[in-house]
């Protein structure tokens, strides 16, 4: 008869596997540098900011807004930015914000969406509470992805700068405030009027601040407002 092998019992302490993790790793609180692969396209880097908070509430959803500089910060020094329009008085919101680095060129939504799946996917961002702001270059950018992409946005605050006003049927439901200075020698005030005008054609019931001097800068007097951030926060997609 041939014998029967039989294992030995094991003597080994079972192991017992990780507890999960929470999906949102813990985040760096204040503003960080980090970077992106946009496939080839002009942007490597952004700035992180995160509010206190974002690591004990892990049940809250935050909050995102997304902020596009001016043609004076492009390039590959992406802590430039840390000086400029909302990243400047990030300090105290209660929201998330993401600040891309152009390298050249002109913002691209075809690279910024890239951005915007990774922020969805690694922040603890709310999707139903994502903002758009930009100023000069940034405010053309704002108009540009936001009526190519309107369904990726609750609002949007572009500052000192234009658009195509043939696809501002795209907007005609979105929540916007624009800003601009009447005296504004950079990029001509009727830049932002002809869109604003298009959108209350269409029954828009856009917001528009133009201040009566200021020259280009409209957006330090803006983000420096409180009713600005009260306004964007209400809104909901």
């Amino acid at each position: 008869m041939t014998p029967v092998e039989t294992t030995p019992p094991s003597t080994t302490t079972p192991v017992t596997p990780p507890a999960a993790e929470d999906s949102f790793s813990r985040q760096t609180v204040g503003i960080t540098a980090q970077k992106i692969d946009t496939k080839g396209g002009n942007i490597s880097d952004y700035l992180l900011y995160v509010p206190d908070g974002y690591n004990e509430k892990k049940s809250y959803k935050w909050p995102v807004v997304f902020f596009l500089h001016g043609v004076g910060e492009m390039g590959n020094n992406v802590n430039v930015l840390k000086n400029v329009g909302l990243v400047k008085v990030a300090g105290g919101k209660p929201f998330v914000i993401i600040a891309p680095q152009c390298l050249s060129g002109w913002w691209n939504p075809q690279y910024l969406d890239i951005l915007y799946k990774e922020v969805l996917e690694k922040y603890h961002v709310d999707p139903t509470r994502v903002y758009l702001t930009g100023l000069s270059m940034g405010g053309f950018g704002t108009w540009d992805w936001s009526s190519a992409h309107p369904e990726k946005f609750a609002a949007i605050i572009p500052i000192s700068g234009g658009g195509d006003v043939n696809r501002m049927p795209n907007l005609k439901t979105m929540p916007i405030w624009a800003f601009h200075s009447a005296d504004d020698p950079t990029v001509n005030v009727n830049n932002t009027r002809v869109l604003v005008n298009a959108l209350k054609a269409l029954g828009s019931n856009v917001k528009y601040t133009e201040y009566p001097n200021g020259g280009h800068d409209a957006w330090t007097r803006t983000y420096a407002n409180a009713d600005v951030y009260t306004w964007l926060l209400a809104q909901h997609k």
